[in-house]
Parts: C-alpha cells; structure tokens; sequence
C-alpha cells in the first residue's frame, strides 16, 4: 500500500506497511529490512510465524515509504517508527531486524519510548563502534557509497556493493539476483537514507545492550565471521543459523524462522 503521509512542520508520521495474521491476538512482530531491501522480503518468515499478528515495513527511501526521507538520524527514524506503531495501535510487540532494520531496533531498545517493547531479534545488526576515530573512518567510507548511489546506476553500484568481504559468501548466482532484484530502488533515496543512518551516525549501543531487561537475541549465520565475532567479542545472546551468511533470513529461511518461532515461545 502507499505511505499515508502527514506533516507536521516538516516531519512526516508514518511509514508504509502491511498488515498479516491480524485475527491472531496479543503480541504483535514488527518486521525491519535492511538496506536496499523492503519489506516483502520477510513474507516467507512471516507466514512461517503466522500464529502471531505482524507489521511489514518499508524503511524511508524503500519500497512505498520510498519518498519519506530521514535527515535527523536515528532519533528521527525512531520517532517515525513509534509513529507508525500508534498509527496501527500496536502497543504490545516484538521487533525483528536485519542489518539496517536490525540497527534500528536495538536503538530503539535502547534509546526509545517503547513501554508496549516484549524483546528484540536482531539478524546481522551492528552495534556500533567504539571510538570516534572509528565512526569518522565508517563516515568517510559511507560518503563514498553515497556519492556513488546518487551519479551512477544502480546495476553498477550493487555490482561492487555484493563484493564487499561481508556478502563473501554468496555464489554468482545469488549476487545477480539480488543485484537485479535490487536495482529496481532509486539511488538517490538509498544514499539519503546511508548518508542519515550510517554506522558512524550510531550510537555505541554495546554497554546499554549488555544491560537490556528487554528480551533480546542475536541471530547469524553460521558463514557470517564478521558478525559472529561480534556477538562473541562483546558477548551478545547469539542464535546462529546454519549453512548461511550474512543474509540468514534468505538464505535459509525455515532454519531463521523455528528459532524465532523457539525464541517468541519461551518469552512471547
């Protein structure tokens, strides 16, 4: 469905969504893409979760939310996130994110209003870096992505986007598909969204995510070394999915969604 929009001094309220399995009662599960994806990414595990309600989002610059922008960051993402939340009168929910999407809701355990919050999945998120040597490098090299997002086409940016060290993983024919599939985005609105979102934008979340009351898990691919020392390094609740990398949501979509399906029957 198209975003309804709404201003309100500039800020608008609500992002694009679909509804499924809303006859199911109780706690709702909010579902976060990552960059360059959109929301219908998750139908798969969201049918395979279907004994719960759950909210499908399309993040600023994706998919119909394609013409919301953020320029404050994520405490302007956060806001427009509880904004769609009260807009669909969901008080009662879990959220699970992948990279981006997954950024975005441990910032939203952390540092957001989230009182109706029952816990957060987090697939491949990254907490955010430690110094501010650190943040002003992942800026600079973030700068780059954006610039090359907004003069040239797309095919060509994904072309070398899927060769970095993170996506090693993929065959040929995994990284053409989703170079074909992800070329359908507007360059101009994904580099708003890399540019406003960076890593180097982010809090470091490791401290107040070591402290969280919030249920929490972290899910990884088995393949993902990046994102598996991570979890280890600062010793978040790691669930890894076999036989996939980065992408475990894609790449092995039943063995993601029982151990959601296991993680939401202990505490959902």
């Amino acid at each position: 469905m198209p975003a309804r929009v709404t201003e309100t001094g500039g800020c608008i309220v609500k992002l694009a969504s679909q509804i499924f399995h809303s006859d199911k009662p109780g706690t709702w599960l909010v579902w976060l893409h990552g960059l360059l994806g959109c929301g219908d990414e998750w139908l798969p595990l969201v049918n395979a979760c279907n004994q719960y309600a759950s909210l499908v989002i399309d993040l600023p610059g994706h998919g119909h939310s394609t013409d919301i922008t953020v320029a404050g960051g994520f405490a302007e993402m956060n806001d427009l996130l509880n904004e769609t939340l009260f807009k669909h009168q969901i008080h009662d929910y879990w959220l699970i994110g992948y990279s981006l999407g997954g950024r975005i809701a441990m910032y939203h355990a952390t540092y957001g209003k989230h009182e109706g919050l029952r816990g957060v999945l987090v697939e491949g998120g990254n907490p955010g870096l430690f110094s501010q040597q650190e943040r002003d490098a992942r800026l600079q090299h973030d700068q780059c992505w954006v610039q090359r997002f907004r003069e040239e086409s797309m095919e060509i940016v994904l072309a070398d986007w899927y060769q970095q060290p993170v996506f090693a993983d993929l065959s040929s024919e995994q990284r053409e598909q989703l170079i074909h599939c992800r070329s359908q985005n507007r360059g101009s609105r994904i580099a708003d969204m890399l540019e406003s979102t960076s890593l180097g934008h982010q809090p470091w979340l490791v401290p107040a995510l070591q402290q969280i009351t919030t249920h929490f898990a972290y899910l990884c691919g088995e393949n993902d070394e990046k994102f598996q020392n991570i979890a280890k390094q600062y010793t978040l609740p790691l669930k890894t999915i076999p036989q996939v990398g980065h992408n475990a949501h894609n790449g092995n979509p039943a063995a993601f969604a029982a151990e959601v399906n296991h993680f939401l029957s202990l505490f959902g």
